[in-house]
């Protein structure tokens, strides 16, 4: 914990405890001749024990110590002296200072108890997800490295009888596993970027279409198996955002569209902006998702059970954490009448139709 954060929420709370032991000392003495001075102890040892619950052990011993003193001065005669005449006064004063300190202390330690508990839970949930990346990961690296070794062992067999065709579909298959691994590694880069902070967009301006372009092109074999539509606003304004992280959230999205819905599903494309807030629907006529995957779709590690490939479940969420680093949100839901559509809202800055002109010699992001 940094210290100066730690010396600053200790001062509130000894702060808080001193005002509202005041507080309530104040009200009580102006209802002292209608509820007695003994009905006055119980009510500011119910305060100790209600401070008790949201602050820490010595803010709390303030509290019992001051609202003690309070007692003795203001309500127990005779008034405005520390003095204690009367031997049940006595007996109740003591009573009242232990039971208050008791009280803080049970209930300082029990709530050191539950932050304990909570740290020791974070930390299981913490190696569960470490585990589930791990395993992921093993399942992940095994088959495409298994799938370029058992080719690039057939092709440098000098002995080996492979003939031209198969060369080269054993090269096709040594650069889908290449890939696949360069995706998983991109993967996991980009989500440490995320969680380390270090993630900062480069906003620059390009046009939308050759944004998409860009990400179909990447996944045209993956894509072949699908029908693809793309629909865009009639005179699509130039926009400012930052190319890279948009286009790897459009390719993550499609790359999930091709994973969860059947060969010869149709995956359509829609853009559009409004106000300087660029909208990007993209949706399919699959099978949809359930209610609780809905909830966990954008989880770390989270992967449906309704998935037939692998996948390390970084794709969605690293999807959520690039857009709202564009100041965005991010939204799935199912799609009518089946299906699904993921909608992204991003603000962006629009090139005006004044200065076009002296756009139109700045280069555009390559």
């Amino acid at each position: 914990m940094n210290f100066k954060y730690f010396n600053q929420n200790s001062k509130n709370q000894f702060l808080i405890s001193i005002i509202v032991t005041i507080f309530v000392s104040i009200i009580c003495y102006s209802l002292s001749n209608l509820i007695g001075y003994r009905s006055v102890a119980l009510i500011l040892l119910a305060t100790v024990s209600l401070l008790s619950i949201f602050l820490t052990l010595y803010p709390v011993l303030t509290a019992a110590t001051m609202s003690a003193l309070i007692w003795d001065y203001f309500f127990i005669p005779p008034h405005f002296t520390l003095q204690v005449s009367n031997s049940e006064d006595v007996l109740m004063l003591m009573m009242y200072f232990v039971i208050a300190l008791i009280n803080g202390v049970l209930t300082s330690k029990i709530r050191g108890m539950e932050k304990l508990e909570l740290q020791k839970e974070e930390r299981q949930n913490t190696i569960k997800l470490y585990k589930t990346l791990f395993d992921s990961l093993s399942h992940e690296l095994r088959t495409p490295i298994a799938t370029i070794v058992g080719a690039t062992d057939n092709l440098l067999q000098k002995d080996s009888n492979v003939s031209e065709s198969d060369k080269v579909k054993l090269l096709e298959q040594i650069s889908i596993a290449s890939f696949r691994l360069n995706r998983l590694i991109d993967n996991l880069l980009n989500m440490q970027r995320l969680e380390s902070g270090m993630l900062k967009i480069k906003p620059n301006w390009c046009e939308i279409n050759e944004l998409i372009n860009s990400v179909v092109n990447r996944l045209s074999d993956e894509l072949s198996t699908h029908n693809l539509q793309i629909r865009m606003q009639d005179e699509f304004p130039i926009i400012k955002l930052d190319f890279g992280l948009i286009e790897q959230v459009i390719f993550n999205l499609l790359h999930n569209e091709v994973l969860y819905t059947p060969n010869g599903s149709t995956i359509s494309i829609f853009c559009n902006i409004t106000n300087n807030n660029l909208t990007i629907c993209i949706s399919d006529n699959g099978k949809g998702f359930s209610d609780e995957e809905l909830k966990m779709l954008f989880t770390k590690f989270y992967r449906s059970a309704a998935k037939t490939t692998g996948g390390t479940g970084l794709g969605l969420s690293i999807v959520k954490g690039f857009v709202e680093a564009h100041g965005g949100n991010v939204k799935v839901e199912n799609n009518q009448p089946h299906g699904a559509k993921f909608t992204l809202e991003i603000p962006v800055e629009v090139l005006q139709l004044e200065d076009y002109k002296i756009f139109s010699n700045i280069e555009l992001h390559q």
